[in-house]
């Protein structure tokens, strides 16, 4: 499981900085500012949950059942949080309206959030 979530973080660290040169170079002269900043905040959320798959990977303080919770959660949340809002950002020059699945966002984050709670809950049952 330790390589699966490792090699996840790394897609998302890899794909995070693509997508972040992506928006500063190519949708900088396309997308409005405020679509600019919200394309920037997909990215963002995208590199801090590499960051944590990397800990999580890495840690031998929570149990193999968590760490599998987490990347499902993390893999999934980012998709939905990250990857709406990517779609979002670009709605104006994009052959179609993603609008109507904005509600897709919120329910990433709240996968995020999960991702982050079952850590929490781990490490402070854990004993020692």
């Amino acid at each position: 499981m330790e390589r699966r979530i490792i090699a996840l973080a790394a897609v998302l660290g890899a794909t995070g900085i693509i997508l972040g040169a992506f928006g500063a170079h190519s949708l900088k002269q396309l997308l409005k500012p405020e679509s600019l900043a919200a394309f920037e905040t997909g990215v963002k959320y995208q590199m801090y949950h590499a960051l944590f798959l990397l800990f999580v990977g890495m840690t031998s303080l929570i149990s193999a059942k968590a760490k599998k919770a987490i990347f499902n959660l993390v893999l999934f949340g980012v998709l939905f949080f990250s990857g709406s809002i990517y779609f979002l950002a670009c709605d104006d020059i994009l052959p179609f309206s993603i609008k109507k699945f904005g509600f897709i966002t919120p329910i990433g984050g709240l996968l995020l959030i999960s991702a982050w709670v079952i850590l929490f809950l781990h490490i402070i049952k854990r004993k020692g």
